[in-house]
């Protein structure tokens, strides 16, 4: 209600319209470029100028933004609603002649004081009533989940991640589920604030940056790694990927800093960081484990998954999955994260798209077929069994730091006593090919019937004939109906005692 309501399903509705789609940089010589006007938040802009082959202005709440894009940009963008105007020109330093209506900051008539307070009081009323009403009918109630599909991923009370309030709830899906429009977040990411570095590595850095007031995560990729870049920024704005246990997605820009251009990618942030993070300093009861297990098994059943509807998702392989590249919740739920190797396939529309990223994934974690070279690169359900793999892997991880019967052992990574701490490929490929190792499990797994059952599925992950492994909806449903057999049982015992 209000005009800020207005505003926002306005501007919504929108953007949701606008389509923009990028071709290959460098297409054109920079002498080639148009000359534009740039007045920017950030440090994007050479003595007030910028090139590039589209000139825009914008005006979104007052702030105002005039620069340019790098790459052909086919895009409609131009249209004006209550505190925001966009448009876009072809011509040298045009954008320097855009001015905004005048009525664009005008505050829309409101209706008379009388009735404002009549309403307001009235819908006061009504929504004391319903917030009774529904505390004492579902009182006692868990958090229910959306379909049936879900239902078996049931882990723990709802409403633990992150809010970033209504405008980006809403803009988040654009319609679609997929990114938000591309203009916004440029707007977005450059309203962001660099707080503090939290991780780094060999491809980039993870910061944890605010923006209007809430925590957001900023990957910075390094040069080395722009394809990396590339792709998850193709993924999140095309595919439908809002989920529980992927990574929330926020926004992407390329900015200029320092003479030097930095790729960002903006997500939901996750205090308690990588899994591989949280298994240093925690122990897990085995409750605790099979609903880590089985929320990391619902997160790549997701991407696993072709859906053919009105919303279309491609099967997605991820490629690179490890205890780095999942992230763990507040809620003890996790998310998987790091997109940039993911290999795309619809069986619908008859494609395979496995990238050009020259990166290859982490070879601690490679299955034998990538290790021996046997993979059929040409088939998708090869890239999909080495995630299972992996899988495996990550699931022994968490059921070493699991406590049984007083028993827990130190966080160690896969093969840690077979290969050294940056294994090479022949290293990997002689102890998981040649002598056919697995990782070891301690004999306390065996004692208890939920991380018997784990172990189970684990060596059924590791079957050296890829055909052979479970499929990720095989090791969800199996963790599934073991976490509704270990409700009961607590409630069972709850009602003796």
């Amino acid at each position: 209600m209000g005009s800020s309501a207005l505003l926002v399903v306005l501007t919504g509705a929108f953007l949701c319209i606008s389509t923009i789609h990028a071709d290959d940089q460098g297409a054109k010589s920079v002498d080639e470029n148009l000359l534009c006007v740039c007045k920017s938040h950030k440090d994007i802009c050479e003595n007030g100028t910028c090139r590039g082959e589209v000139c825009f202005y914008s005006l979104v709440e007052g702030t105002e933004e005039m620069g340019c894009f790098s790459n052909h940009i086919n895009e409609q963008c131009s249209g004006s609603f209550h505190n925001l105007f966009v448009s876009c020109c072809r011509q040298n330093n045009c954008n320097a002649l855009i001015t905004p209506p005048p009525n664009i900051t005008t505050p829309p008539e409101l209706p008379r004081p009388e009735l404002w307070i009549a309403v307001s009081v009235l819908l006061l009323l009504i929504a004391v009533s319903v917030c009774l009403v529904l505390f004492l009918r579902f009182r006692p109630a868990r958090c229910r989940l959306k379909d049936s599909e879900e239902r078996d991923a049931a882990m723990v009370p709802c409403g633990d991640d992150p809010t970033y309030g209504d405008i980006f709830d809403e803009f988040c899906t654009s319609g679609s589920g997929t990114g938000l429009p591309y203009l916004v977040q440029r707007t977005m990411a450059r309203q962001i604030s660099l707080a503090q570095c939290v991780g780094k590595g060999r491809y980039g850095e993870v910061w944890r940056g605010t923006w209007m007031g809430e925590s957001v995560a900023v990957k910075i990729f390094s040069s080395r790694d722009e394809q990396s870049w590339f792709r998850e920024t193709e993924i999140y704005n095309t595919v439908q990927l809002r989920h529980d246990n992927i990574l929330g997605f926020i926004a992407s820009d390329m900015t200029s800093k320092n003479s030097s251009t930095q790729l960002w990618l903006v997500t939901h942030f996750h205090e308690l960081g990588s899994l591989y993070d949280f298994l240093q300093y925690s122990s897990l009861e085995p409750e605790s484990c099979l609903r880590m297990c089985l929320s990391v098994a619902c997160g790549l059943v997701h991407l696993h998954t072709e859906i053919v509807s009105s919303q279309e998702k491609p099967a997605i392989a991820h490629r690179d999955l490890k205890s780095r590249n999942i992230l763990v919740k507040r809620n003890g739920q996790c998310c998987i994260a790091d997109l940039g190797l993911a290999v795309i396939h619809s069986q619908s529309h008859d494609y395979l798209d496995v990238g050009n990223n020259p990166r290859v994934g982490t070879k601690r974690y490679m299955a034998p077929e990538v290790l021996d070279e046997t993979i059929r690169v040409d088939v998708f359900e090869s890239y999909k069994q080495t995630d299972i793999w992996a899988l495996g892997l990550v699931f022994w991880e968490i059921t070493r730091r699991t406590i049984v019967n007083g028993i827990v052992e130190e966080y160690r990574p896969p093969f840690f006593d077979l290969v050294p701490s940056d294994p090479s490929f022949e290293e990997m490929k002689k102890v998981v090919c040649v002598d056919h190792q697995r990782p070891s499990l301690h004999n306390r797994l065996h004692s208890h019937p939920i991380l018997s059952t784990i172990v189970k599925i684990m060596k059924e992950c590791w079957y050296q004939n890829p055909t052979a492994r479970l499929s990720a909806l095989r090791v969800k449903k199996t963790l599934s109906k073991l976490n509704i057999d270990s409700d009961y049982s607590i409630e069972k015992l709850k009602r003796d005692i």
